[in-house]
């Protein structure tokens, strides 16, 4: 399998990250496996077809992580015809380069359109992740299972909605890493204008019910066309506590990740989704669930893998890989 991870930039990649350790056992496999920043596409002059600039990811007997992926920077890019690739993963954060690189931002979707209409394998689908990228996503999954929301542009409805719903969360419907999420009490919230107003700099605002058990974190679930993803019987899950006085359990945020046990609420909320998933293209996700309720779906570049290994000693990488190369051999 031809395989290339298409990142935001292949210089700021951490060897520590999900997309390195999926690339490590693509490498693993015996598979070919390329790195492609979102600034190193060409189009025009192949014949129509699209290049890449893109550096080999080889695995050296011995190496690490680390090692791994200083070599990966070190290399000379080499030029790559895109649609001669088996598979493309979509790894970039758009949201990561929303501010800074507006012109980056769509192109993970727009070069994932392009080479899945030429017949490579993109995952996740660039079609479905035109909208999950957005919070707004989960608003389509069924009402049990996700908390009452409001998405808007208006402080007033916003002051309305938590007069009526009491204790809730606020944060921007395009976001990431828990940059501008804020708690709100309940009606006379002191703060109230102030959160609004920091959490519209970023566009719309997604404001949630507060689901009980919040305080204590939140289940991090991966799911891989649908299911519950797993290795050797262990399944990728954990659950991620804030620290502190920090309400937010993401782990950029400070937050510490725990062992998981998944029970029947959990395995509940991913029976509901799980056809949806499928139907939407949506090959591998990360689920965040405080109770019954979800409370995001991660399409776009899902993370935490490095959770998983530490705490039970597994990787389940090979497994997402495993599932990658069905795709590619279903398609020939």
């Amino acid at each position: 399998m031809r395989l290339a991870f298409f990142v935001n930039d292949v210089a700021t990649e951490v060897d520590e990250y999900t997309t390195t350790r999926l690339a490590r056992a693509a490498a693993q496999g015996g598979h070919e496996v390329w790195y492609v920043g979102v600034g190193d596409v060409e189009l025009g002059e192949s014949d129509g077809q699209l290049v890449g600039r893109a550096r080999a990811a080889e695995l050296g007997r011995d190496d690490t992580l680390e090692g791994f992926m200083e070599r990966i920077k070190a290399r000379d890019s080499q030029r790559i015809v895109m649609d001669d690739l088996d598979a493309l993963f979509l790894r970039n954060d758009s949201i990561e380069d929303l501010q800074q690189r507006p012109w980056a931002s769509p192109m993970g979707v727009v070069c994932g359109q392009m080479l899945k209409a030429r017949g490579v394998v993109v995952v996740n689908d660039p079609m479905s992740l035109i909208r999950a990228t957005s919070k707004l996503y989960l608003e389509e999954f069924p009402e049990k299972i996700r908390p009452r929301s409001l998405v808007t542009r208006d402080p007033d409805a916003i002051e309305r909605f938590v007069g009526t719903v009491g204790h809730c969360v606020v944060k921007p419907l395009y976001g990431a890493k828990g940059r501008n999420v804020f708690m709100i009490e309940g009606k006379g919230e002191t703060n109230l204008a102030q959160m609004t107003e920091a959490v519209l700099q970023d566009g719309y605002a997604i404001v949630q019910e507060f689901v009980d058990g919040g305080e204590d974190g939140d289940a991090r679930i991966f799911l891989l066309e649908g299911q519950p993803l797993e290795r050797d019987g262990k399944l990728a899950a954990f659950r991620r506590v804030p620290t502190g006085n920090d309400p937010r359990a993401n782990i950029s945020t400070g937050g510490r990740s725990v062992p998981l046990d998944i029970g029947d609420m959990e395995l509940g909320v991913i029976e509901a989704m799980s056809e949806k998933l499928v139907a939407d293209g949506m090959f591998l996700v990360g689920i965040d669930v405080i109770g019954d309720k979800v409370v995001e779906i991660n399409a776009e570049s899902p993370g935490g893998m490095q959770s998983v290994e530490r705490l039970y000693g597994i990787d389940v990488c090979p497994t997402v890989i495993e599932g990658l190369e069905r795709r590619t051999s279903s398609r020939s």
